[in-house]
């Protein structure tokens, strides 16, 4: 029995998908299982990673964890909750981010902790360090279909975005497998700026759609509105120094998987119906 946390999310749904069509056995956590609409045969439970209490019966007879953690939200209650895990499952793989470093606070931080959290759980470990979400993009999915516009404030700044489908997949193969102790570090197969992802993104839709640039002002405010006032200027100064060097574009997904990470295109593509 597999555990998947973060269910309904974009990479917690598509680990779900890929276990269940391994025919895997999948328990899926979820806030609100009326809501979750996970395939026939997953089971559905509803948890809280905010509230340990709520995990063990989703843990019965579980082996092993794909853990996708509401980063800073929880982190108060990460000890207790990594601590039960790590009684009940034998291998966690923990969806983290490229970078991830505890001295650096914010995201980074959060991630860096629950790392250091788990390899002192004592649990067989997996990291998935993933780079740049494809699926952040769908924030621009109202003001395409609105005004025909993406809006950003690093207009230089090349990312290698990846599919949801390609983390999952890395993450299901090291469970499936048994790879412990290993750090994956995800990217998609292509560097391009997000003028460059508007231009796809057009021309899959077969619309127009323009490119402006975002005030620093907005951009402070966008971000504070997902993360904690005190580690915005701290994140945005983060960003700065990424724009600066592209993301590389590393090979993994294919080493771990067998098949090459979809592109951008196929990504927008896979989600035309988003920002129709």
């Amino acid at each position: 029995m597999i555990l998947v946390t973060g269910a309904t999310g974009r990479v917690g749904r598509a680990a779900v998908n890929q276990l269940h069509e391994a025919g895997v056995e999948v328990r899926a956590l979820v806030r609100r299982p009326e809501a979750a609409d996970l395939p026939p045969g997953v089971e559905v439970v509803r948890g809280d990673l905010s509230d340990p209490g709520s995990l063990d019966a989703a843990l019965e007879g579980v082996q092993g964890v794909f853990l996708v953690w509401p980063t800073l939200e929880a982190d108060a209650v990460a000890p207790e909750v990594i601590g039960r895990l790590a009684e009940q499952a034998r291998h966690v793989v923990y969806l983290s981010a490229r970078g991830a470093d505890e001295r650096v606070g914010a995201v980074l931080g959060s991630h860096g902790y629950l790392e250091r959290l788990i390899e002192e759980s004592g649990v067989g470990w997996t990291f998935v360090r993933a780079g740049g979400f494809a699926a952040n993009d769908l924030g621009w999915a109202e003001s395409i279909r609105s005004e025909g516009v993406v809006r950003e404030h690093y207009d230089q700044w090349a990312r290698s975005v990846i599919h949801e489908r390609d983390i999952a997949a890395v993450g299901v193969g090291a469970l499936l497998e048994g790879r412990t102790g290993t750090v994956y570090d995800v990217t998609g197969p292509e560097s391009l700026t997000a003028p460059q992802r508007a231009r796809i993104i057009a021309d899959a839709l077969g619309v127009p759609v323009r490119f402006e640039k975002m005030s620093r002002e907005r951009m402070r405010a966008v971000t504070a509105a997902w993360m904690p006032v005190d580690d915005v200027d701290k994140a945005l100064r983060e960003m700065d120094e990424m724009t600066a060097r592209p993301e590389p574009v590393l090979p993994t997904v294919a080493e771990v998987t067998g098949a090459p990470a979809h592109t951008y295109r196929e990504w927008v593509n896979d989600h035309l119906a988003d920002f129709r």
